[in-house]
């Protein structure tokens, strides 16, 4: 199966390299036949209900893992990157459910697979594929929390959102953050949340040219909000 024409994704370059911004919030390298999500936080509701927050409905595991499969079914990648929490904590990777573990095996079969290591997930997981602290791809490199020093960098960790003001109302989507340096990708996972991109944080990382790329249907570019 061929991947999709570019249309389908926001094209921006980084380091010299075209990339695509998904509106699914995955991001997809062509030439490299590399496809990177972040924050995926698989198992969060069982986690919740395991130190007795909130009850969340139990089904955003598979949700997140049918929307990867999706991408995985459309760009057949063959390198698969994990941008570190790609589960909520070492006991959700633990706890998930054989037919969900099945499921995992299955998207993994046939090429590369990577877990990067994140705030919540620190640890190798028993699900195939390889654990690193970070990645290198010459000129880019994938790493879970953004280093300001870095150059050519992709990141997730801090779930970015941006809002959208129509005549009728405000929207609030996930996004990611570009600039010149790095790219910031929202939050894949379902029941995640997100940290506006007015966070001071946020606006220290990026440049004051950098853009916020709205996840959707039609991923919208847009200044980005301070």
């Amino acid at each position: 199966m061929q991947a999709p024409a570019p249309s389908s994704g926001y094209p921006f370059t980084l380091a010299g390299q075209t990339l695509l911004a998904l509106g699914s919030g995955a991001l997809w390298w062509p030439d490299r036949r590399l496809l990177c999500v972040s924050d995926l936080h698989l198992g969060k509701s069982e986690r919740f209900a395991r130190r007795g927050g909130a009850p969340l409905p139990p089904y955003e595991t598979r949700d997140t893992l049918m929307r990867l499969h999706r991408d995985i079914e459309d760009y057949q990648p063959g390198i698969v990157v994990c941008l570190g929490d790609s589960f909520d904590d070492t006991a959700a990777a633990q706890g998930l459910d054989d037919e969900d573990r099945l499921w995992i095996t299955r998207l993994q079969a046939g090429r590369r697979w990577v877990w990067i290591e994140g705030n919540h997930d620190p640890g190798p997981v028993d699900l195939g594929g390889t654990h690193l602290a970070e990645l290198p791809q010459p000129p880019l490199c994938f790493r879970h929390i953004a280093d300001p020093a870095q150059s050519g960098e992709i990141s997730g960790h801090y779930h970015p959102k941006a809002a959208i003001r129509t005549r009728v109302r405000t929207i609030s989507r996930p996004c990611f953050l570009i600039d010149g340096d790095r790219v910031i990708l929202p939050a894949f996972g379902t029941y995640t949340g997100g940290l506006r991109s007015s966070d001071a944080v946020l606006d220290t990382l990026m440049r004051p040219e950098a853009l916020a790329v709205l996840t959707g249907p039609t991923p919208r570019p847009m200044p980005m909000p301070r």
